[in-house]
């Protein structure tokens, strides 16, 4: 059965996220290197970062309910265009030196907080506009275009932006998000993407105001944890989610200090620790590549449970490594694992999530496997100062075991991902029949 065509609006779309994560990956560095030139207090370097990782966690629900309350394509258009004129009013404040400290954490802050709402529109919108069944490969794609805009491309062009003149990387943001913006909105309306049910294509979609029934809730406390109760009352998609959050506590804590690991273990010098990275990319690329096609080939479900054996393995191996080549390519298969795992994670869940849902759903997903994230990072930052880096590696690999033998316990038998249209909201007053 030929594969289906992703089509004009999904290219649009995929065009807008790489341009967005383009001007991300100029703006984030730049705003550490900013910072750094302001004070050389790590704690309020740190803070900038902070304030940026806050937001999904306290606004990343509401995010979800405004999602599916509103037009997905207006709304990401919009946040966009808010995001662009808030980063060129900081450009001409560095540009004319009068950005301070709280300039960078309130930028920070409002950036990750409008971010909140963006993501989960677009989370909500792909279903729209490709078939189900290419979901795992638009995830897929998506992957790999922010991966090389983001690592390949945009993170070496932000220091030689820096150096060139400090408010560069910020007017190149902004222009990147006005792109991105423009992008957005020349995809063709659908009701799809808020007034429709998938599974009630007949349903008339409302004209004015509100035109996204909120539907599954009673109050605004109902409205607001919805998704949570949706996500929670759907045992394998619930269970992928606390797997994903399992995770996440080893790759923060593994992230946080992976740059003392490859210059003190590994013995990576400084001038090649970016190319050392850059491994991971290149992982990340093939893995964001192959996704759908593993998908298609042995299903969504199974390929989670063997890419969790897979990372454990290479986790394992970095631990182990002393040379900075074995290291490197070890890295390269974890990274590779993980765009296998985010791109499915995405797609199985747009599978199966009714579209009045999705943006509610989508961004508890991302809370609920966002929470053990700073978690990891402080306890790798006080384990790595105790005892050095090599056993928070260690620590990692031994982490992502555990979820792999959870994975293979709790994920087998578990109900496939539906090969059309979405399942029905499962309801919250009993448990769902056994699996």
């Amino acid at each position: 059965m030929p594969a289906s065509r992703l089509g004009r609006d999904y290219h649009l779309l995929w065009s807008a996220a790489v341009s967005s994560r383009f001007g991300d990956a100029l703006r984030t560095p730049a705003l550490a290197l900013l910072a750094a030139t302001l004070t050389r207090d790590p704690r309020l370097i740190a803070a900038v970062t902070v304030a940026a990782q806050v937001p999904p966690l306290l606004f990343g629900l509401l995010g979800g309910v405004y999602a599916d309350r509103w037009d997905r394509r207006r709304t990401m258009a919009l946040v966009d265009g808010v995001r662009a004129a808030v980063v060129a009013a900081l450009a001409v404040a560095v540009a004319v030196d009068r950005a301070g400290l709280g300039m960078l954490l309130l930028v920070a802050f409002l950036l990750a907080t409008l971010g909140t709402l963006f993501d989960a529109a677009s989370f909500a919108l792909l279903p729209s506009v490709v078939p189900p069944d290419a979901l795992p490969r638009a995830n897929g794609r998506l992957q790999a275009g922010t991966a090389v805009a983001g690592g390949l491309v945009g993170a070496p062009v932000a220091g030689a932006a820096f150096a060139a003149a400090p408010a560069l990387p910020f007017a190149l943001d902004a222009v990147t998000f006005a792109l991105a913006a423009t992008l957005v909105l020349a995809l063709t309306p659908s009701p799809r993407s808020c007034t429709f049910r998938p599974d009630k294509p007949h349903e008339k979609p409302r004209t004015k105001g509100h035109n996204c029934k909120i539907a599954g809730s009673r109050g605004r406390a109902g409205v607001l944890w919805v998704g949570v109760r949706w996500l929670r009352g759907d045992r394998t998609l619930w269970r992928v989610t606390l797997l994903s959050a399992a995770s996440n506590l080893a790759i923060s804590g593994l992230m946080a200090i992976v740059v003392l690991h490859a210059l003190e273990v590994l013995r990576v010098p400084p001038a090649g620790y970016g190319l050392f990275m850059a491994t991971a990319i290149v992982g990340g690329l093939a893995g964001a590549l192959v996704a759908g096609r593993l998908a298609s080939r042995f299903g969504t479900l199974p390929v989670l449970r063997a890419v969790l054996a897979a990372q454990t393995v290479a986790l394992a191996g970095f631990a182990l490594a002393r040379h900075p080549v074995p290291a490197g390519l070890a890295l390269a298969v974890f990274a590779a694992g993980t765009s296998v795992w985010n791109s499915l994670w995405a797609a199985y869940g747009q599978q199966r999530v009714p579209a009045t849902l999705l943006g509610r759903v989508g961004a508890a997903q991302r809370m609920v496997g966002l929470l053990t994230a700073p978690i990891g990072a402080a306890v790798a930052g006080l384990v790595a100062g105790a005892y050095g880096t090599v056993p928070v590696a260690g620590a990692a690999a031994g982490t992502f075991a555990v979820v792999t033998v959870a994975a293979w316990r709790v994920l087998r038998g578990a109900r496939p991902e539906p090969e059309s249209d979405p399942l029905p909201a499962p309801t919250f007053s009993a448990p769902r029949a056994s699996e």
